[in-house]
């Protein structure tokens, strides 16, 4: 919002309204987001909303206008906006008034947007310190035990057992930064904030806005008024910059000392692993090299013995190149197909497209009936699933197929020849059988990512905003490090145990993170969160098994490709009668 006037006359403002808007309501006791127009609130349908994109659509975002208006460096104090009756005696008035009730019994949480900025509520904790959210919710409910919700600590006056109190009043402060551009003056809106109150208006033609709140007793079956007024005013900040105006979000983000201890952690587990892949490559496997190499030996032992068995194909190879295919799409953003010597392509190439994908999508569309029942905004409309089926069917699917035409006329030669009938594989000890390495892979990749993986899903699910990019980029790098040096690790060791079957436990070690993410996850659910109802429920594991099975996929391609390049690179390199 950029506000002008000539600096040659500076008592001139060129004044210009100050739009707010309003998004989907949510909350962090239910999975299931509506839209503001859902609420009996003040509404506005005579102005135009702006028009969502494809992914504010499929996250539930409704961004529409509101009635809330202002004028630019004008403050005004109680303005009615609208006034909202229920008589309970009619049917329709009584519904109205019980699904906002059960919305403050949900603490369901407004979000409120000023020139594309969030409007946020600050409040003080212990130790003098405030906490900002970008939502604020609609009221609070005290129990008939008197247990409060936690908008009700705000004032003592909140304390009657059985009894709702709506925030039917805001005091807005906007904070705008002004400064010269050549011939004009200019002021740009650098943050808005907002503070909730409850007032329970008795003369509607004379609003004070103070007093007692207002209170919707749990048993109420009368007739009943609710208010809803604002207040607005405007202070001049020199020292906030526009370019740095979301700053003020941050305010009581102090997780940075959280996450350099993280990143630290990470790190320790990084050299540690760096370490033992060091020391086998510059000095074990480099004297098994020397050694293999020497004329006079007679006989081949340890993963020099497997060289024929290396590169067989493995069992269930074509599950395993479409669980690649899939990975490497999620890991690089490109459609390719991975097939073993170049057999049945066509199959493969059906199989990749249709094969994760369709269970995606068939996740996807249970859990929108879920919504569509619920009434939920996030619910998707039949012309958005028809824009998801053609953007799959008209760009996966065809280039996938590209890459697969392409890559069946690729031939990948092996540094060494397989042999026409299979070794016998020793007999392995507990330590040396693939669950248990599996289940050891997992852990390491996992330890370096479950602080981020906390702060994510508080993201997702309880509404905190994540920004620390800079953290998760060196994480996800870290990630692919560890994910590769376990698999490394593990692999050599059972080659060196005549145990040629890698294939799939080098996809698996290091995809069994994925099984610790959902384990977590669970833990998250019961431990962190207050979701309430099957509905909600079936819907948070419906996402969580979504986000697990494309981790499952990218770790899994981590941890095969490293793998494979490390087995083909020592094997070239040895001598092979």
């Amino acid at each position: 919002m950029r506000q002008g006037m000539k600096s040659t006359d500076k008592n001139i403002w060129h004044m210009s309204s100050i739009e707010l808007y309003v998004n989907r309501l949510d909350s962090v006791e239910s999975v299931l987001p509506y839209e503001y127009n859902t609420f009996d609130f003040c509404h506005d349908f005579k102005k135009p909303s702006p028009s969502e994109n494809l992914g504010q659509v499929l996250f539930g975002e409704r961004i529409t206008s509101s009635p809330y208006e202002f004028s630019f460096n004008k403050s005004e104090t109680c303005v009615k906006v609208c006034m909202k009756s229920y008589d309970t005696a009619k049917e329709d008035q009584k519904k109205k008034l019980d699904f906002l009730k059960r919305g403050m019994q949900l603490n369901y949480q407004h979000h409120w947007i000023i020139d594309n900025m969030p409007v946020v509520w600050c409040r003080d904790i212990n130790g003098g310190n405030k906490y900002c959210t970008t939502g604020f919710p609609i009221g609070c409910f005290v129990t008939q035990s008197g247990v409060s919700s936690d908008a009700c600590f705000m004032h003592p006056e909140f304390n009657k057992t059985n009894t709702y109190y709506i925030f039917n009043h805001v005091d807005i402060t906007i904070t705008y930064h002004s400064e010269n551009e050549v011939d004009w003056y200019v002021s740009k809106l650098v943050s808005a904030r907002l503070e909730p109150k409850s007032y329970k208006h008795v003369d509607e033609n004379h609003l004070t806005c103070n007093g007692t709140p207002m209170e919707i007793p749990g048993d109420y079956t009368d007739k009943l008024n609710i208010t809803y007024t604002y207040s607005v005013k405007f202070e001049e900040n020199k020292q906030i910059r526009w370019g740095s105006r979301w700053d003020y979000i941050l305010v009581s983000m102090s997780h940075t000392r959280i996450q350099w201890f993280s990143i630290l952690n990470s790190f320790v587990v990084v050299l540690f692993l760096t370490g033992m892949v060091a020391m086998i490559i510059l000095r074990t496997l480099h004297k098994d090299i020397i050694r293999y190499n020497q004329e006079d030996i007679q006989k081949d032992y340890g993963w020099k013995l497997v060289h024929g068995d290396v590169f067989r194909p493995p069992r269930h190879g074509m599950l395993l190149s479409i669980l690649l295919g899939q990975g490497t799409q999620v890991l690089i953003m490109t459609f390719i197909t991975l097939s073993f010597r170049g057999l049945k392509w066509k199959t493969n190439f059906l199989l990749t497209a249709l094969l994760c994908p369709g269970v995606v999508f068939v996740d996807i569309f249970i859990m929108n009936l879920i919504l569509w029942i619920e009434g939920s905004s996030s619910a998707i409309s039949f012309g958005t699933l028809i824009g998801i089926l053609a953007l799959w069917f008209g760009i996966s699917v065809p280039l996938t197929f590209l890459g697969a035409y392409v890559g069946s006329f690729q031939k990948f030669d092996y540094p060494v020849s397989t042999n026409q009938i299979p070794r016998h594989i020793p007999h392995q000890d507990f330590i040396r059988r693939p669950l248990f390495s599996i289940i050891i892979g997992g852990v390491l990749p996992f330890g370096c990512i479950f602080i981020q993986l906390f702060f994510i899903l508080n993201s997702i699910w309880s509404h905190q905003m994540y920004i620390m990019f800079g953290f998760l980029f060196l994480v996800f790098i870290i990630l692919l490090i560890t994910c590769s040096e376990a698999t490394i690790l593990l692999c050599y060791f059972h080659l060196c145990s005549e145990d040629y079957h890698w294939w799939w436990r080098a996809f698996l070690t290091s995809s069994f993170t994925a099984v610790y993410f959902f384990a977590y996850a669970v833990y998250y659910f019961f431990a962190r969160l207050k979701i309430t109802g099957i509905a909600s429920t079936i819907l948070y594991f419906g996402y969580t098994m979504i986000m697990v099975l494309i981790f499952f996929l990218f770790t899994g391609t981590i941890g095969f490709f490293s793998c494979f390049i490390f087995i083909s690179k020592i094997y070239s390199v040895v001598k092979v009668d």
